[in-house]
């Protein structure tokens, strides 16, 4: 028997998951993530522990699956796909890992903006954020004498790749999903740009190769064999962001499906067959899909997860309305839905799309009648309200596309009520994931095509996915989503229009 490991590097923590051929999950393992914030604005993680992380679950999984080590064909790593990790020559690591939610490249944000901000939006798919070219700028402007030693930059998933297969700078890479977030690729030709690494000063010797999601990136040593509890020479591949990863694990992986990435981040996704960044608004960002020839459309909520863990230990907790996510779920559900009903602003790290990273959360709109039920749903409703939002600047992008359903995975996927908030926001059928191990069953999928257990990924996913659960936009409330939808926007206007002032 062959088997496959995926491995998610996510905010949270690693999550690792071992396959066999078929797609069935014989083992899973969690360990969860050190966040650390040593100034305000920062957040960083130990690449060291990360990497660790990955060994562990790697080896209770095999544990756990009482397999043969020698039956493992391949492992793929996903993980954050928006922060860096700056490695030496060695291939270890010199900086910390930046985190995709750490915001202190604000000013490095509006430097790109300024300089080339258009351009670098229409060759990488999307503008600058929270993501790797401010951060890398950062780096050089606010830690040069770091920046010097630094040899490439990576992300959490290369990093610990290169990591079991021993590998040093020489060898650095960044497959060709993570290019949208590049800051200085020309994502349709998945080449380095010179003219935009020159505007900015980068030096592109500090840019890793580019490579294909399936490709052998090396083999496992015996000292990272011994820490995995497998044999050495198990073939890793390049692997994908995690973002990426779960579009695999839902499917889309022809043109017309949907994906509603409920983790840490609300992601948002249309998959199309061509690459068009969104230079009129900035909203929606376009990415390589895993499968060739692909694209995904998407946009996200940095956070837009963890704001629900936030309300039910900040708000729900204090005054004992509620003890879980089920309950409070519940209790919002009894509401009648009312065009005055609060409206919440998901944006406590600034909104990534349209960046603007000095917008904070808020709560708009509160009356005396207003409960803590009222708080909650509204909390959910921003996310279905951000994604009609971005569901109409897709269909300006894509005039003809048509959206066949929204496939939803990761925690959230388990909230009846929010995925129902969802299709009667968008207008569309919210459909679950049956097996839904997320990330890691999407790059355990790639890793099994790279190696060749799995033919390709769309015949894969015929027998690896399967879905469950639709959930069916209602036309009876379109028009009272269309009406909350102008009436959020106007408040993101306002609200923007007071950021950052002292």
């Amino acid at each position: 028997m062959r088997v496959l490991i995926g491995v998610d590097i996510g905010t949270q923590g690693t999550k690792t998951a071992l396959f066999d051929e078929r797609g069935r999950c014989l083992a899973q393992a969690f360990v969860a993530s050190q966040l650390n914030r040593p100034e305000p604005g920062a957040l960083e993680e130990d690449p060291q522990r990360q990497f660790e992380s990955v060994c562990k679950t790697i080896c209770k999984c095999v544990r756990d699956a009482r397999i043969a080590s020698g039956n493992v064909a391949g492992i793929g790593i996903a993980g954050q796909t928006a922060g860096i990790i700056g490695i030496g020559w060695d291939g270890r690591h010199i900086t910390p890992y930046d985190s995709w939610l750490d915001t202190r490249c604000v000013s490095q944000i509006e430097q790109m903006k300024r300089i080339a901000g258009d351009e670098v939006l229409a060759k990488t798919g999307f503008a600058p954020g929270f993501n790797h070219g401010p951060k890398k700028l950062w780096w050089k402007q606010e830690r040069p004498k770091v920046f010097r030693q630094i040899a490439a930059f990576v992300q959490p998933a290369a990093y610990a790749a290169m990591r079991l297969c021993g590998l040093d700078s020489s060898a650095a890479f960044i497959d060709k999903t993570y290019l949208h977030f590049s800051g200085f690729a020309d994502n349709p030709k998945a080449e380095w740009d010179a003219g935009l690494c020159r505007r900015y000063g980068m030096d592109m010797a500090k840019l890793p190769r580019i490579v294909d999601p399936q490709a052998v990136v090396g083999e496992l040593t015996a000292s990272a064999a011994r820490q995995c509890g497998l044999k050495a020479g198990v073939p890793l591949i390049a692997g994908c962001g995690d973002t990426s990863a779960s579009f695999v694990s839902c499917g889309a992986v022809r043109e017309g499906i949907g994906v509603d990435v409920a983790g840490t981040a609300s992601v948002f996704a249309a998959t199309t067959r061509q690459f068009r960044p969104d230079r009129k608004h900035g909203t929606l960002g376009c990415s390589r899909s895993a499968a060739p020839g692909l694209w995904h459309s998407y946009s996200y909520i940095g956070g837009g997860g963890m704001n629900l863990e936030w309300f039910r230990r900040e708000i729900a907790e204090f005054n004992r309305s509620a003890a879980n996510l089920e309950q409070l779920d519940r209790l919002a559900a009894k509401l009648c839905p009312a065009l005055n009903d609060p409206l919440f602003v998901p944006h406590f790290a600034g909104r990534a799309c349209p960046a603007q990273p000095t917008l904070r959360g808020a709560w708009v709109g509160l009356e005396w009648n207003h409960t803590a039920a009222h708080l909650y749903r509204a909390v959910l409703e921003s996310v279905g309200l951000e994604y009609a939002g971005y569901q109409r600047v897709l269909r300006e992008l894509y005039p003809s596309f048509k959206m066949d359903e929204l496939r939803v995975t990761g925690g959230g996927a388990k909230s009846d009520f929010w995925n129902r908030i969802k299709a009667d926001a968008l207008q569309t059928t919210v459909r679950r994931i049956a097996r839904d191990e997320g990330a890691p069953r999407g790059v355990a999928m790639v890793a099994g095509w790279g190696v060749g257990v799995l033919k390709d990924l769309p015949s894969a996913s015929k027998a690896w996915i399967a879905t469950a659960g639709a959930i069916r936009g209602r036309a009876s409330m379109a028009l009272h989503y269309a009406k909350r939808l102008e009436i959020y926007k106007r408040a993101l206007v306002q609200l923007a229009g007071m950021a950052g002032r002292a």
